[in-house]
């Protein structure tokens, strides 16, 4: 019985470790198409007047990538779900 406790104990913080990390891959995807989406709206780009110069220009993806992270982290829009469902059927079939 000992051995079926620690037997147990040993697989499920692989396999949650392994969740996690499907997780974090799977919101980091969003994240990264939720900023292309923003940029293409043109979210970050430079005003015409009273504008951040070439500072601004420089430093407005990194401002649209955490955009897009917070946006992910309030719930995005549910394809962080989809992904990580998928990447989990397909560690369990492969």
């Amino acid at each position: 019985m000992i051995n079926a406790l620690s037997a147990e104990t040993a697989v499920k913080p692989a396999s949650v470790n392994r969740n996690d990390a499907l997780q974090a891959a799977a919101k980091e995807l969003e994240a990264t198409f939720l900023a292309e989406m923003l940029k293409s709206a043109g979210f970050g780009q430079s005003r015409e007047s009273f504008g951040g110069g070439s500072g601004e220009d420089q430093f407005a993806s990194f401002l649209v990538l955490e955009q897009a992270k917070a946006m992910v982290e309030a719930g995005g829009i549910g394809l962080s779900e989809s992904l990580f469902n998928a990447l989990k059927e397909h560690q369990n079939n492969g």
